[in-house]
């Protein structure tokens, strides 16, 4: 059979190689010194070994306090975002893809949920692939989730790209070829990952079963692979979600055309992922005032998740988990700055409450646009697909000068992430918890004021280089693995620790 993986391979520490066109921001050797020793200190007292992930986000957090933004902010556009650049190339010390007549046996992945959660499964699924020495099947989408979407992976991604990409990674097939699927005594074995497993979870537990029984399938594949991963494995999964899933050349081409339009009536263009739907709204818990009437319908699609707890919508605000309304959206993008002559692009399904809930948006901002208005007919064939017309909001919202999320679900993660690679794009995120407060108190104050509270409550969640880090950083939203510092061009000095990292690059 195939060749077993080393199971310590994922976490040997490979060097990576840094693009000579830039260099990561490296601390000094104070700052590296005393990280080490405190972080003997706790390996001694503790047991725990500091592992290369570890160390990773202790790097990237000083790299975030290197650039700090307490001046006036551009709404439009980061001042700082010409110093960071994505670098995700893979290291010429890491392991190449196994050809697929010496893997450990084929991997089949069904992936859960809407499209940017299939994606993140896709993402994490190569990563598992390479671990285990196995050769990849093109995932299988998910076809009976709430989006009862019939798509396949071809009819959303460039599939031949996605194989060709990855070619140096990881083998990826379409199918299992069928003299082996013939020869094969038994079909192959299905399981589900716990969530977040690491990689000793794929090594112990995945590949003796795959191994013994040559293909091996893992359903419900969305968050099966822990963050905790090191600097080149969190690389692959950047060169998966920023280059290997490419759309489909029909969902890029309708995109672009949108944003043509787009950029003919305005140079520049806020997108808001509005996320205001009656199945986002069911499943947050959350109440908006409209009575019992609204109550009933949210508590009939809630029904649709057998294992949601019971949640009080009073706490669920003031814990932040609430999204905001289009009007409070409206809002808050005012109070920032934003005239009412700023053209909106509105990604969004069905609103919970129709017109009616977006007449106080359209009030605030006229240039009020989505893909239904700006498509027309061009819009037909992908009406029957929602993952498809996701896709076409992706790309939409992707080329924005500003996006907007409104909640912190799978697409606003993926595309913050992806906004922070291609150069830290402008990225708003509401602080939910605290503009609850403000708006309840919003009648208490005249505008200047409440327009300085919206700008004081939002700094640090505005898309910068040192924008607000939480506890549990997601790495799709926060892939600092993959983000590189050029060096400044009115330097002319370098440390010896800049030296030292140019001549190894």
């Amino acid at each position: 059979m195939g060749r077993k993986p080393d199971p310590a391979k994922p976490h040997s520490g490979v060097r990576s190689a840094s693009p000579k066109a830039g260099r990561r921001a490296q601390p000094s050797p104070v700052f590296l010194g005393a990280a080490l020793f405190v972080l003997g200190f706790v390996s001694l007292f503790t047991g725990h070994i500091v592992t290369d992930a570890d160390w990773s986000r202790i790097r990237s957090r000083w790299r975030s306090n290197q650039v700090r933004n307490n001046g006036p902010i551009d709404i439009w556009k980061s001042r700082y975002s010409n110093l960071y650049y994505g670098c995700s190339g893979r290291s010429p010390t890491l392991r190449s893809a196994v050809p697929e007549n010496g893997s450990t046996g084929y991997l089949l992945i069904g992936t859960s949920g809407g499209l940017n959660q299939q994606r993140i499964g896709i993402t994490d699924a190569v990563v598992v692939a390479w671990i285990l020495n196995a050769t990849l099947v093109v995932p299988e989408l998910d076809h009976h989730s709430f989006w009862k979407d019939d798509s396949d992976f071809s009819d959303i991604f460039d599939v031949d790209w996605f194989i060709s990409y990855l070619s140096k990674d990881v083998t990826v097939v379409k199918r299992i070829p069928y003299e082996v699927m013939t020869s094969m005594d038994k079909l192959p074995w299905t399981m589900r990952a716990p969530r977040k497993s690491m990689p000793e979870f794929y090594v112990d537990e995945v590949l003796p079963i795959l191994m013994r029984r040559r293909a091996l399938q893992l359903t419900k594949f969305d968050y099966r692979l822990t963050n905790e991963l090191d600097e080149e494995l969190q690389k692959l999964r950047c060169r998966v979600n920023f280059h290997a899933l490419r759309f489909t050349k029909s969902i890029q081409s309708l995109g672009k055309k949108l944003v043509r339009r787009l950029r003919i009536m305005s140079s520049r263009y806020v997108a808001i992922h509005l996320r205001f739907e009656p199945d986002m709204l069911a499943f947050s818990g959350c109440y908006y005032g409209g009575g019992e009437k609204e109550r009933r319908e949210l508590a009939e699609i809630r029904k649709r998740w057998d294992t949601l707890p019971d949640l009080s919508a009073d706490d669920e605000r003031t814990r932040g988990k609430c999204p905001l309304t289009p009007h409070e959206i409206g809002l808050m993008l005012r109070a920032l700055g934003f005239g009412n002559e700023t053209y909106l692009y509105v990604a969004s399904g069905e609103i919970y409450g129709g017109e009616e809930t977006l007449r106080p948006l359209r009030e605030l901002f006229p240039n009020f646009y989505t893909k239904e208005m700006l498509a027309g007919d061009d819009l037909k064939p992908f009406l029957p697909f929602a993952s498809q017309l996701a896709a076409v909001d992706f790309v939409v919202c992707d080329e924005s000068d500003v996006f907007v999320t409104n909640n912190n679900g799978n697409m606003a993660k993926v595309l913050a992430g992806r906004r922070r690679y291609m150069g830290h794009k402008r990225t708003i995120r509401p602080n939910t918890r605290k503009l609850n407060v403000l708006f309840q108190a919003r009648n208490q104050m005249d505008w200047d004021r409440f327009s300085q509270k919206v700008k004081k409550i939002q700094r640090g969640l505005m898309g910068e280089p040192d924008d607000t880090r939480h506890g549990r950083d997601d790495f799709h939203e926060m892939p600092s693995s993959c983000i590189c510092q050029r060096v400044p061009a009115n330097r002319s000095v370098m440390t010896q620790t800049e030296k030292l990292t140019a001549q190894a690059s």
